[in-house]
């Protein structure tokens, strides 16, 4: 620790500023990151350095719509961090993309890649946009011309993106050939998330998922509690929540309910997710599904269960529901799900909270793997994939399980403790350039 005289709590704003911005995601995640520096004693000039992202670019990203129109769309990537590696952070496209959410997005992606420990920064980016009006044409169009206006970030040892909400492997494949034919050779490890014939690595798509079952499995073991059996409910049944349902429903938990944008469904007997996903695959949306009850999102968050799943977007669970939510523990698949607020009511309750900085830290060890198989160009078969995330994931879950019993503080302020400290232990080796 720092003799220096000024004291991280001075440089900390008031906790009411965090009551004025529950729902911004920058606001949110900082709080986290002020507890935990504060928690550490985490000397003042590196609170400082940790707390600013290295970069931020804005860029305008014009492109012509399939009418002849010529729209502008305004794109962001944030390098939050690089002192541990390359950024390293999915792109998204929607409407709702905002400079403060990618930043939040690019600061979580650092303490996630500290937490499960691989040699990544945190990074994100996304465009403002509504990809479910825009043709397969337009959307080529858009990520051309966005990943050329943001090229000079990207490369294999600076920053390396991957899908995140509305994208998926055809758009890192389209980024990958752009990079590429700007470099005019093949770089397969530019991106992560690509198909598996382009080099994307077999158990990429499931990872994000089969890690969340992973640690609620670790979870329900820490509590006591069978797997075989236990009450889950989750909310999403995008990649992560549908993934999530399908593997814990294999190991013998009965899920509940299940949601996305157009319906949340329920049946108290369990629900046949096999089936669901079927249904999901023939009709895109959960909405008019036969054979469940239909409840409202709200109903869903609330009903009593061993284990709840946010896995759709930030801010589901605030102080306005927090203390309606009846599950004994909450594995969060998405990035942000719950708010500071929420936190402490969740904690005054005994809700066992995985955080989502481990929760969903699966996507990125496998991205981790395919950039390492990419670069070497020799590939791993899905079994030894998932062998190496489970090692991973459960070595994660003990280290902030261990690290939260140690300090005698809930799960999230533990991961963050956790990945601060190896993120700052990397700038004290490293010093200072001047």
């Amino acid at each position: 620790m720092s003799t220096h005289s000024t004291h991280v709590s001075q440089l900390i704003r008031p906790e009411k500023d965090t009551f004025l911005h529950e729902e911004n995601p920058y606001e949110a995640m900082m709080s986290r990151f002020d507890v935990a520096a504060e928690k550490l004693g985490l000397d003042p000039g590196l609170y400082k350095i940790l707390r600013h992202p290295e970069k931020e670019l804005t860029v305008a990203v014009p492109i012509q719509r399939d009418n002849g129109d010529i729209e502008v769309y305004t794109g962001y990537r944030v390098l939050h961090n690089t002192s541990r590696g390359p950024g390293k952070g999915g792109i998204r496209f929607d409407l709702n993309v905002t400079l403060d959410e990618v930043r939040a997005l690019a600061a979580w992606m650092t303490w996630k890649c500290a937490v499960v420990n691989i040699p990544f920064g945190g990074a994100k980016g996304g465009v403002i946009c509504e990809p479910t009006t825009m043709s397969t044409g337009e959307l080529e169009r858009l990520t051309r011309r966005y990943t050329a206006a943001i090229i000079d970030l990207l490369g294999p040892d600076s920053d390396v993106p991957a899908p995140d909400v509305n994208t998926n492997e055809r758009v890192m494949a389209w980024i990958m050939d752009t990079y590429s034919m700007h470099k005019r050779h093949t770089v397969t490890a530019v991106v992560t998330g690509k198909p598996v014939e382009m080099g994307g690595s077999l158990g990429r798509r499931e990872a994000t998922g089969r890690g969340c079952m992973m640690v609620t499995r670790e979870a329900l073991r820490k509590l006591g509690l069978p797997i075989v059996g236990a009450r889950v409910v989750v909310q999403g049944f995008g990649n992560v929540g549908s993934v999530t349902a399908n593997l814990l429903a294999r190991e013998g938990a009965r899920v509940l309910a299940v949601s996305d944008k157009s319906a949340a469904i329920y049946n108290p007997a369990g629900l046949d997710i096999e089936d669901a996903l079927k249904w999901v695959r023939e009709h895109r949306y959960l909405d008019g599904y036969p054979r469940a009850e239909r409840i409202t999102n709200e109903e869903l968050l609330a009903l009593e269960c061993e284990v709840l799943v946010p896995a759709a977007l930030e801010n589901v669970i605030t102080s306005r529901n927090a203390g309606s939510v009846r599950a004994r523990i909450i594995c969060e698949g998405a990035n942000g799900p719950t708010t500071a607020n929420a936190d402490r009511i969740l904690e005054e309750k005994g809700v066992f909270v995985i955080p989502d900085i481990l929760a969903n830290a699966g996507g990125v060890t496998v991205s981790y793997f395919e950039w390492v198989l990419d670069r070497g160009g020799y590939f791993w078969d899905e079994e030894n994939v998932n062998d190496r995330l489970g090692k991973i994931m459960v070595r994660a879950f003990e280290e902030v399980a261990t690290m939260a019993q140690r300090h005698e503080v809930s799960m999230r302020q533990a991961a963050y403790m956790l990945a601060i400290e190896r993120v700052a232990a990397v700038h004290r080796l490293r010093g200072l350039y001047a």
